[in-house]
């Protein structure tokens, strides 16, 4: 099978910018129990996978954070 390269276009109402990852001083985003790691970056949170630290990370507003945080304590998402 041959290989083939994905281009992907911006989202529709995508106003996010780049963030350099490369500086971020990322923590556990579960006390160390679980695989995500989160950092706080020009004012965005950007959220990876610890175990595969070179994936394309999340990147979430202020707002979007805590609605993902609520969903995640009522029992929406699996962190772990």
């Amino acid at each position: 099978m041959a290989d083939s390269t994905t281009q992907h276009k911006p989202l529709t109402g995508w106003e996010k910018p780049e963030l350099d990852l490369s500086r971020a001083e990322w923590q556990s985003g579960s006390r160390g129990l679980g695989d995500v790691q989160i950092a706080f970056v020009e004012g965005f949170i950007a959220m990876r996978n610890s175990g595969r630290p070179e994936s394309p990370s999340l990147i979430f507003t202020p707002a979007e954070w805590g609605a993902f945080v609520s969903g995640a304590r009522e029992g929406e998402f699996d962190l772990t």
